[in-house]
C-alpha cells in the first residue's frame, strides 16, 4: 500500500487454517514470509492496583485501556503517545504477552482468531535487549535458529538463514565479534539492536513487534535501526512497534499511526494524515514543527495551537488538577476522533471481518509450542551457558583465586595441629570456619537467576526452551564447576597444611563434606533469588539467613543446653550438618591428654579446659551430643542431600510459576 494511502480495505493474503500464511520453506530471504493483517476489536484492559501503606493499603482498578480499535497492516506500524499513555500495554497485548486478567477484546490475524501459540510464531524484540554479551553476533544469530527452527530444518539450512540475517542487517564486518559484557567491549548499540532484531527474523515471522526500538540510541543510529524496518516493511512484514518521541526523519518512514493518551486511541490512520486529521478539529502544526513533537504536544495541552482559554480555566500549579485536566483533554479528543470518518470507516471494517469470524478469540490463549525435543533444547542451552561461563571468566577466576589464598591463609594459621587441648580448640575453629565460608561463599549463586531474568523471560515465552531445560543448564554450569572445584582446592590445600588424620578415608570424607554443604548452601541461594528481580534483597535475606544458621552450627552455643522449645532450629542448619560431619571425621579415636602432652597442659593450666571436653575426640563428640558411629557421620550428608533437593524444588517451582507476562 502506498504511503499515505487512507483507503481501509483488506485483501487477505493466502493462510493455513490458523489464519497465518504458509512459509516458503524454500527460500532464506528476508521477505520469505508476507506479512498478516492484524486487528484489533473493542481491546479494554484493566489491572489492581495497591494504594497506600501495609495495613492501609486498598486495592484499585486501574483502567489502562478503553474501547481501543485498529488494523495494522503490512509496513510500519508506530504506536505512538506520552509516557504513561498505554502504548507499551497495547503492543504486549497485541503480541499476546500480557497478563490475560482484566483484558477484554478480539485480536484477529488475517480475520481468525489469534492461534494460541502467537507469542512463539510472531516475532517481539524487548525494549532493553536481550542478547549473550558474552557470545558473537553469529553465535547468538545461530542458537536462535537451533532452537526456533524444526529439527527437520538442516544444520547447512539453519546456517544458510543464519548467513542470509547477518547479510541482510549490515552486520558483516561484526559477526564474528562479541556482542560485549560490562567487562568487555562490544559491537555498537545499533549493531546490537539489529542482533536483536536478528534473533527475532530467524522464524520469518509474519508480524514483528518491537518495543521502542530507538530506546537508548543516538539519532543517527535510531535513524539507521528505522531504515533497516524501513527495508523490511517495504518486503511485505508487518512490523508493529511502540516509539515515544522520534524525530521527522523517522516520523515520515511510518505507514500506519496509532495516537494514544490516557489509554484511549486520539487517532489511528496514515500516518501522512495526522497533521490534516489535527487540522481538522482545530489544531495546526507551526511550520518546521516535528509532527511527532506537535502531536505529544497537543495531548499535554502544552501546544500553540491549543486554545489558551481552556489551558487558563485550569490551575496548573496543582498536579491533581492538572492530572484530572489531561484526563479530560484526551477524552475530549478521543471523542472527536469516535466521530471522525477516518473511525467510522475503521469500525465498519473491523465490523465486517468480526460478522465473518464466528468464534470470537479468547483472551486466555497463552500456550508455549516447542519446535525441538528436550534433549536438543537441553545441548544447546547448555552449551550456550558453558561458553558464557569461559567467556566471562572474571567472576569465576576471581573465587578460584580467592578460594587458594583463603586456603592457604587458613592452612598459615592453623599449621601442623598438636594433639592437645589448642589442637582440639583448633581442630574445632578451623572446621567452623570451612563450613561457614563454603556457606557465605554460596551467596555469589544469587545472581545466576536474577542477572539473566530478562532473557530467561523473553525465550521462555518466545519458546525457546522448556523452564526444566534453563534450569538444569544453570546447575550443570554453576554447581559442578563453581561449587566443586573450590572444595576440592579447600580440602587439598588446608587437609595437609594442618595434618589432619592421615587416611585417605578421612581425607575424600572431608572434600566430599565440603562439597554437599556447598551445594546445599548454594540449592538455598537459588531458593531464595529465583523470582527476584533486585539482588541486593535476595543478598540481605541470605546473610540473615546464615547467620541465625551459624548460631546452631554447634560451636558458638551448646546444642544440648538450648532451650526445648528453641533446639528444633538446629535440624535446619546448614554449617551445623557440616561441622557435625567434619568433627566426628577428624576426632573419632584422637587422644588430647596423651602422657607426652601432659607437662604442657599444667603449664598452661588447660584441667579446667580438657574436664570440660574431654580427654578424647569422642569425649568431645559426646559432650556435644554428637553420634560419633558410622550412621552418625553419614545421616549428616543424607541431611544435606534432602535440603539440597528441597531447595532446588523450591528454585524450580518458583521458575516455574514466576510472573512471565508484564
Amino acid at each position: 500500500m502506498a504511503e499515505g494511502q487512507p483507503h481501509l480495505s483488506i485483501q487477505m493474503s493466502d493462510s493455513n487454517t490458523n489464519g497465518i500464511p504458509s512459509r516458503k520453506q524454500s527460500s532464506p530471504d528476508l521477505a520469505g514470509r508476507g506479512g498478516s493483517i492484524l486487528t484489533f476489536h473493542n481491546i479494554c484492559y484493566h489491572v489492581k492496583m495497591k494504594t497506600g501503606f501495609l495495613c492501609c493499603q486498598k486495592t484499585v482498578d486501574k483502567e489502562v485501556l478503553r474501547d481501543v480499535n485498529g488494523i495494522m497492516r503490512p509496513g510500519l506500524n508506530a504506536i505512538l503517545g506520552p509516557t504513561g499513555s498505554g502504548k507499551s500495554s497495547l503492543l504486549d497485548i497485541l503480541a499476546a504477552r500480557k497478563d490475560p486478567h482484566g483484558l477484554s477484546g478480539d485480536i484477529l490475524i488475517n480475520g481468525a482468531p489469534q492461534p494460541a501459540n502467537f507469542k512463539c510464531t510472531s516475532g517481539y524484540v524487548v525494549q532493553d535487549d536481550v542478547v549473550m554479551g558474552t557470545l558473537t553476533v553469529r553465535e547468538n544469530l545461530k542458537f536462535s535458529a537451533a532452537l526456533r527452527l524444526p529439527k527437520s530444518v538442516k544444520e547447512q539450512e539453519k546456517n544458510e538463514r543464519v548467513n542470509q540475517i547477518i547479510k541482510e542487517l549490515g552486520l558483516s564486518k561484526v559477526a564474528d565479534s562479541k556482542v560485549g559484557t560490562q567487562f568487555t567491549r562490544g559491537v555498537s548499540g545499533g549493531e546490537r539492536k539489529r542482533t536483536n532484531i536478528g534473533m527475532e527474523l530467524i522464524t520469518d515471522p509474519a508480524i514483528l513487534f518491537l518495543d521502542e526500538p530507538t530506546t537508548g540510541l543516538d539519532a543517527s543510529t535510531a535513524n539507521a535501526v528505522l531504515l533497516l524496518l524501513k527495508r523490511m516493511a517495504k518486503q511485505g512484514k508487518t512490523i508493529i512497534f511502540s516509539i515515544h518521541q522520534p524525530r521527522y526523519s523517522i516520523f515520515r518512514l511510518f505507514n500506519n499511526l496509532t495516537l494514544l493518551a490516557a489509554g484511549r486511541v486520539l487517532y489511528h490512520g496514515p500516518a501522512q494524515h495526522a497533521i490534516e486529521y489535527f487540522k481538522s478539529i482545530g489544531y495546526e502544526c507551526e511550520p518546521y514543527n516535528n509532527p511527532a513533537d506537535f502531536f505529544l504536544d497537543i495531548i499535554n495541552g502544552d501546544s500553540t495551537a491549543v486554545a489558551m482559554s481552556k489551558v487558563d480555566e485550569i490551575n496548573t500549579d496543582s498536579i491533581a488538577e492538572r492530572t484530572e485536566y489531561d484526563k479530560t483533554l484526551a477524552e475530549n479528543l478521543a471523542e472527536k476522533y469516535s466521530n471522525s470518518a477516518y473511525y467510522q470507516e475503521t469500525k465498519a471494517v473491523l465490523e465486517n471481518i468480526s460478522l465473518g469470524n464466528k468464534k470470537k478469540t479468547k483472551a486466555v490463549f497463552r500456550q508455549i509450542t516447542y519446535a525441538n525435543s528436550f534433549l536438543h533444547q537441553l545441548k544447546w542451552v547448555s552449551k550456550r551457558t558453558f561458553k558464557n561461563l569461559v567467556g566471562n571468566p572474571q567472576a569465576s577466576i576471581a573465587q578460584l583465586c580467592v578460594t587458594a589464598f583463603l586456603g592457604l591463609v587458613v592452612g598459615a594459621i592453623f599449621f601442623g595441629l598438636k594433639e592437645n587441648s589448642a589442637g582440639l580448640q583448633n581442630r574445632v575453629g578451623a572446621m567452623f570456619f570451612l563450613t561457614t565460608n563454603q556457606c557465605f561463599s554460596s551467596i555469589s549463586a544469587i545472581e545466576l537467576f536474577v542477572v539473566e531474568k530478562k532473557i530467561f523471560t523473553h525465550e521462555y515465552i518466545s519458546g525457546y526452551y522448556r523452564t526444566s531445560v534453563y534450569f538444569i543448564s544453570k546447575l550443570m554450569a554453576d554447581l559442578i564447576p563453581m561449587r566443586t572445584i573450590p572444595s576440592i582446592i579447600f580440602t587439598c590445600i588446608i587437609y595437609f597444611m594442618l595434618g589432619l588424620k592421615p587416611t585417605v578415608e578421612a581425607f575424600f570424607t572431608m572434600m566430599f563434606t565440603l562439597m554437599m554443604v556447598s551445594y546445599t548452601a548454594t540449592s538455598m541461594a537459588l531458593a531464595i533469588a529465583a523470582g527476584q528481580s533486585v539482588v541486593a534483597v535476595a543478598n540481605l535475606l541470605m546473610t540473615i539467613t546464615f547467620v541465625f544458621m551459624i548460631i546452631f552450627s554447634g560451636l558458638l552455643v551448646n546444642l544440648t543446653s538450648i532451650m526445648s522449645w528453641l533446639s528444633w532450629l538446629k535440624y535446619f542448619s546448614i554449617p551445623r550438618y557440616g561441622m557435625t560431619a567434619l568433627e566426628i571425621n577428624e576426632l573419632t579415636g584422637l587422644n588430647f591428654c596423651s602422657s607426652s602432652n601432659n607437662t604442657n597442659l599444667i603449664s598452661n593450666n588447660n584441667y579446667r579446659q580438657i574436664s570440660q571436653l574431654g580427654c578424647t575426640g569422642d569425649d568431645y563428640l559426646k559432650n556435644q551430643g554428637i553420634d560419633a558411629s558410622t550412621w552418625g557421620l553419614w545421616q549428616n550428608h543424607l541431611a544435606l542431600a534432602c535440603m539440597t533437593v528441597i531447595f532446588l524444588t523450591i528454585a524450580y517451582l518458583k521458575l516455574y510459576f514466576m510472573k512471565k507476562f508484564s
